[in-house]
């Protein structure tokens, strides 16, 4: 059988739950898969690393590369490290080599760091710090200054090897080797960009004001409705790798993940763009759970209309979506129609009930569409 070349497209946690499920599928339908990135996060760790030692930013790249990690228990292990996140130090906590080491795990196992969160942002956009480092509920703590915490290993070794070999995409394939990645990561552009919106009601105290908020993170998390988005520089040059890889694809997939940060900005690329159009691939997109912020107010049908404001030329084959995020199916299927889509329901979020892809359930729900002929 020849290998399907599988293409997907996206950022943070999305990606990764994409990437996750169609490595359950690939030793059925034996996926040659790529994952192609957005490279405009600016916050937490990516955004330190972004503004003090230039290049792009790496938590997403970072991500990708961890979902597409293989199972040998040196690769896991591997990827482990690359997800582990300093913490600060508390203030009194003598240096490194100056106390005791700390007591080696026991268990001799160790968890899967693919085992993460599926939708919504990189933990790298919240906060310097990273989640569970005086966040919410934890102890607070009086700290000494400490330049690592909050950086995610893998976004230093990245941006390293970025520093080392003077190219975002050989850094990506020598790390990908580094954690025996059964696929290819690429950035979108290797030169990082700017995300500007235009949304209204961005201030609570003027709702029908409009204001440009710039940042991807600013972006995520603002509570007003966005109602145009634009990259800076407007028109970055795409990474020649992911273009060619467009080009090979048979399938392309699009979410899920944070739509305006993450999904749409790849069609804001306008070699991307163009590459996109004319692929001769199939397109595939799969519709997040839940609302997040950047998208409150948006109904599902509302996210592919989106798809289409963005790129009018844009035709999709299918539309992926769980039927109890859907709710009612009718305005979904007439926006897939709008786009020359058959919707498609499927289960695939986690059963507990929190608005995650479960990847083993994504991956089955794919099998029966990538795997069908033309």
């Amino acid at each position: 059988m020849t290998a399907r070349r599988v293409v997907a497209f996206g950022g943070g946690h999305g990606l990764s739950a994409s990437l996750r499920a169609l490595r359950h599928c690939a030793p059925e339908l034996d996926l040659d898969i790529t994952a192609v990135v957005t490279v405009g996060d600016d916050g937490g760790s990516s955004g330190r690393l972004r503004a003090e030692r230039g290049g792009l930013p790496p938590g997403d790249l970072r991500q990708a590369l961890v979902a597409l990690a293989g199972d040998h228990p040196a690769t896991r292990r591997s990827a482990g490290l690359f997800q582990h996140r300093f913490a600060a130090v508390p203030a009194g906590v003598p240096p490194l080599g100056e106390a005791d080491p700390p007591p080696a795990a026991t268990d001799g196992r160790d968890p899967d760091p693919r085992d993460q969160g599926t939708n919504g942002q990189d933990v790298d956009g919240q906060g310097a710090n990273g989640p569970g480092v005086n966040g919410p509920g934890a102890e607070r703590v009086s700290t000494r200054a400490d330049g690592l915490a909050g950086h995610a290993v893998g976004n230093l070794v990245l941006c390293g090897l970025m520093e080392l070999l003077g190219d975002p995409v050989a850094a990506l394939e020598h790390a990908g080797a580094m954690l025996g990645a059964v696929g290819r990561v690429l950035p979108m552009s290797r030169e990082p960009v700017g995300i500007e919106a235009r949304v209204r009601g961005a201030d609570p105290a003027a709702p029908d004001e409009v204001r440009t908020v710039r940042g991807q993170h600013q972006v995520a998390v603002t509570t007003g409705r966005v109602e145009s988005l634009r990259l800076s520089p407007t028109a970055p040059a795409a990474c020649a790798e992911a273009l060619a890889a467009i080009g090979a694809a048979d399938w392309l997939i699009f979410g899920p993940g944070s739509w305006y940060t993450s999904v749409l900005p790849h069609l804001l690329v306008p070699q991307l763009a163009d590459a996109i159009v004319s692929s001769p691939a199939r397109r595939l997109v799969t519709l997040n759970l839940a609302a997040e912020k950047e998208t409150l107010g948006l109904s599902v049908a509302d996210h592919l209309a989106a798809l289409h404001w963005y790129l009018p030329e844009l035709k999709v084959d299918l539309v992926l979506a769980d039927a109890k995020a859907v709710g009612d199916p009718e305005p979904v299927e007439r926006a897939a129609e709008s786009l020359g889509a058959r919707l498609v329901l499927a289960p695939v979020a986690v059963v507990d009930g929190t608005p995650r892809h479960d990847p083993a359930a994504l991956g089955a729900a794919l099998v029966p569409v990538l795997g069908a002929d033309r």
